[in-house]
């Protein structure tokens, strides 16, 4: 589904990502691990358009998309979730969700997705009236996953979604990436030192320096030692 072939991105004069390749198939969730500051971030802003500067070569679907700008990488159905979840805090659960379909494809499947955001966040339907800015961390985290389901995208690049949230809330957010992906969706993730990644996980990447280490699937990152140690707390 999604091909990155040597790819290298700058900040600047600063060279981030270095000769990066990897595959991440249909139906897939892949996650991304590897220390702060080594370049996660900047691979998945690469891949959605965001990043500086990039050279190599990107491919989805078979169709390259490297250097496209990302609102139409959103059309042709993919989406980065950041970090920092950038919801507007003075609008409403309901209009964070509604500004999430902007894209015309997404206008088109707004209910239907409306409909099945609800579903796997029924807390969002409860405060769908509620303030963003007024949210704890955990529900700001599900309402920004919310939004960028609401853009009808099949391939999301969900960017460390558990970030200073509790162990409880870790768990039901990993569970629902996990819904997400049995409903249909592609995913990279990034993530860091979180056990339970091992429970979502089709398939591991490892990013250090800007270069990949290690790839594999959930059985080859459980089976080496260095990667339990270091990045999965085992």
């Amino acid at each position: 589904m999604l091909t990155v072939s040597r790819l290298d991105a700058y900040y600047g004069q600063f060279h981030v990502l270095k000769d990066i390749s990897l595959e991440v198939k249909k139906g897939e969730v892949a996650v991304m691990l590897g220390p702060n500051g080594h370049g996660k971030s900047t691979l998945l802003k690469a891949i959605c358009g965001l990043a500086e500067k990039v050279a190599g070569r990107i491919e989805y679907l078979g169709r390259e998309i490297t250097g496209l700008p990302a609102e139409k990488l959103v059309n042709r159905g993919v989406i980065y979730i950041a970090e920092n979840r950038e919801l507007f805090p003075q609008m409403t659960v309901m209009e964070n969700l509604k500004l999430g379909a902007y894209s015309k494809n997404a206008r088109q499947h707004e209910k239907e997705n409306l409909d099945k955001v609800f579903g796997l966040f029924p807390r969002l339907a409860e405060r769908k009236k509620q303030l963003a800015s007024t949210m704890s961390g955990g529900e700001a985290r599900m309402l920004a996953i919310a939004r960028g389901l609401m853009s009808n995208a099949d391939f999301l690049c969900v960017d460390e979604p558990s970030l200073g949230l509790q162990p409880n809330l870790r768990l039901e957010v990993f569970n629902i990436i996990r819904e997400v992906n049995r409903q249909g969706k592609t995913i990279l993730l990034v993530e860091q030192n979180i056990p339970q990644i091992t429970q979502v996980a089709d398939k591991v990447f490892v990013l250090e320096e800007g270069r990949i280490t290690f790839q594999g699937d959930r059985n080859e990152a459980l089976g080496n030692d260095r990667l339990k140690e270091i990045f999965l707390g085992m």
